[in-house]
């Protein structure tokens, strides 16, 4: 069964100082969420709303507030381009609720919205080469995300594989790597950042993957920690 290796580029190691926990499953059956998924929605949507008494009580979680310090330090203003947990629990506190994608995107979501910890899943089979990285993007790198027009890198810290950009870190995923109906096996991602212990990653990786194999079906092949 394929595996692929998961680095960071020293440079970004030196002056970022981000982790990243990852794991592979294999076949896996994506669907619309059941009821079970759903309802576990539900639950963790009732679980945001007694958390975060207001919108404003978010910045006060110290996960928060490590991730938007990380953002300022890589030029991207927090106020305006949210962590993707962050995102998530906003929705909940205006009465928007988590939008349904997927089983395995939900799944994703939920974990995402219960340990604050941004989450990427992606589909192997569309990742090129036998490894992936965390890098700085390159002059002229375009990439292409999910629901917007392709635009050109400038580097920016990003996940790339052989020949692409799969993930702009830690925010936003690419399209030609998202999961689909007819996705089989998955790299799952969960994105650490200074401020944030070891053990808060690693397990929302943990969460992520015993609700995939649990609820949906899937065989967890190989999961890791890289700093």
């Amino acid at each position: 069964m394929r595996r692929i290796s998961v680095s960071i580029e020293d440079k970004v190691k030196e002056e970022l100082s981000p982790f990243l926990s990852y794991g592979i499953v294999i076949s896996v059956n994506v669907r619309k969420s059941d009821e079970e998924i759903i309802r576990e929605i539900r639950e963790i949507e009732n679980l945001v709303r007694s958390r975060f008494p207001s919108i404003d009580s978010i910045r006060e979680n110290r996960i928060i507030r490590a991730l938007r310090d990380f953002y300022w330090r890589i030029k991207i203003d927090p106020t305006k381009q949210r962590p993707s947990s962050e995102a998530l629990i906003r929705r909940i506190l205006r009465g928007k609720g988590i939008p349904l994608i997927n089983n395995v995107v939900d799944i994703g979501n939920i974990v995402s919205i219960k340990t604050l910890i941004p989450i990427g899943i992606y589909d192997l089979d569309k990742i090129s080469g036998d490894y992936v990285i965390l890098r700085y993007s390159r002059a002229g790198e375009v990439f292409h995300p999910i629901g917007g027009e392709p635009y050109q890198l400038s580097g920016e810290p990003c996940i790339s594989d052989s020949e692409k950009i799969i993930h702009v870190y830690p925010h936003r995923d690419s399209e030609i790597t998202k999961v689909t109906w007819d996705t089989k096996n998955l790299l799952i991602i969960s994105c650490g950042v200074p401020g944030i212990e070891y053990k808060v990653v690693d397990d929302a990786l943990s969460a992520v993957t015993n609700m995939i194999n649990k609820l949906i079906g899937g065989e967890t092949i190989m999961t890791g920690r890289v700093i």
